[in-house]
């Protein structure tokens, strides 16, 4: 099973959006700068601010893509204020 997840910095006020197998490994990557030319590696205060889980691994890029695309902080914001939000990207992009 894959995972879409949205990390958010305050300091910075910004969001990352990325989709992966293992969260919690891909989180320890971000936190340790397992990358250290990538865009979370320029800040230290990364949180996990929302994830969506069980998705297949395809279905996941699609999501993640989707999210990038909006390039909105509303429209993130709006994923974790409005479940719903996400029950109609599960079904889009299946």
């Amino acid at each position: 099973m894959a995972f879409v997840y949205i990390l958010h910095s305050k300091i910075a006020d910004k969001f990352y959006t990325g989709s992966c197998i293992n969260l919690e490994k891909r989180l320890l990557q971000h936190k340790n700068k397992v990358y250290p030319n990538s865009f979370t590696s320029k800040y230290n205060d990364w949180e996990l601010y929302i994830y969506i889980d069980n998705l297949q691994f395809q279905q996941a890029r699609k999501i993640e893509s989707h999210i990038k695309r909006m390039k909105s902080k509303t429209y993130i914001k709006n994923l974790k204020a409005y479940p719903n939000i996400i029950i109609k990207l599960r079904s889009t992009y299946q």
